[in-house]
C-alpha cells in the first residue's frame, strides 16, 4: 500500500468531479481522443464508477485522418470496457458541404472538429462535455474553470464563468447552453505519465519508438501518410520515432 502522495490527491479530485458531473447534468459525455490524457480519464471513470457502466458515453470527434494505431487502440478499449462510443465524423461534414476541405502540402482537420462536436452536442442534446484539457497546456487553456460555460454558439464567455470556490461546482445554465468539464484541469504533463506508469495505464503503440517512413520539412520529421502531398524533391526516410502527443 502506497502512501498519500500528491498523485492521489489529483485522482481524489478528478474523481469527485467526474462523480459531481453525473449528478448535476442530465446528459453528460466524455470527450475520447485516444491520446494521453482523455486515456487517463476513462481511467478515472472506471475508478468513479465501476462496477457500474459509465453515467455517459465515450464521443470521438474523428478527423478521418487519424493514425490506425490510434483507432485501433479506441476501438480495443471501447470493446474491452463494454461502453458505448458515439463517433462524430468530421469526413461526413465535409462531405454534407457544412464545410470546406483545407488545402495545402499538410492540410489539416484538426481546426474543423469543433463544428462537427457542436452538431454532435445538438443531435444528442448533452449538456457537458467531459474533456482532458489541461491548464499547463497553454494560455487559453488557464483562464478555464473546471466547469467551463459555453453558449448556444459552442463559444467562452467571460460574463457567464461560475466562482469556483474550494471543491464546489455550479453546473446550473440556461437552455442551450453547455458545460465543458475539465476534471484534469490541475495537473501537469508530467503529473499525467507519473499516474499513467503509476497505474500501469495501457497506451496507443505510437506513443513509443517505432520505425515510420517520415520526410524532413522545416527542421520536422513529418509521418508519410495518404493526407499529405509528397512533392517530387521530397526525401522520404525511416526513421526510429515516437509520438509525445497522439489525439485530434
Amino acid at each position: 500500500m502506497h502512501s498519500f502522495d500528491y498523485l492521489d490527491q489529483l485522482e481524489s479530485e478528478a474523481i469527485h468531479i467526474l462523480r459531481e458531473t453525473a449528478g448535476q447534468f442530465e446528459r453528460p459525455a466524455l470527450l475520447f481522443s485516444g491520446g494521453k490524457d482523455s486515456i487517463t480519464l476513462v481511467h478515472l471513470a472506471q475508478k468513479a464508477f465501476r462496477p457500474g457502466k459509465f453515467p455517459f458515453p465515450l464521443v470521438h470527434i474523428d478527423t478521418g485522418h487519424n493514425f490506425p494505431e490510434a483507432i485501433e487502440y479506441r476501438d480495443q478499449l471501447v470493446k474491452r470496457l463494454g461502453e458505448r462510443l458515439i463517433v462524430g465524423s468530421v469526413e461526413q461534414t465535409i462531405n454534407e458541404k457544412k464545410l470546406t476541405e483545407p488545402k495545402g502540402k499538410f492540410a489539416s482537420r484538426n481546426a474543423l472538429q469543433t463544428f462537427t462536436l457542436l452538431e454532435v452536442i445538438e443531435k444528442y442534446e448533452f449538456d457537458a462535455c467531459i474533456g482532458g484539457a489541461r491548464r499547463d497546456e497553454e494560455k487559453a487553456r488557464a483562464k478555464e474553470r473546471i466547469f467551463s460555460v459555453r453558449n448556444e454558439f459552442g463559444q467562452w464567455e467571460p460574463k457567464l464563468q461560475r466562482p469556483e470556490l474550494w471543491n464546489i461546482y455550479n453546473g446550473k445554465i440556461s437552455k442551450g447552453e453547455n458545460v465543458r468539464v475539465f476534471p484534469i484541469s490541475n495537473w501537469t504533463e508530467l503529473d499525467i505519465w507519473n499516474y499513467i506508469k503509476r497505474e500501469k495505464i495501457e497506451l496507443p503503440s505510437i506513443y513509443f519508438s517505432h520505425e515510420r517512413s517520415c520526410l524532413s520539412f522545416q527542421e520536422q520529421w513529418i509521418a508519410v501518410s495518404p493526407f499529405i502531398t509528397i512533392d517530387e524533391d521530397d526525401v522520404i526516410e525511416k526513421r526510429r520515432v515516437r509520438y509525445r502527443t497522439v489525439g485530434d
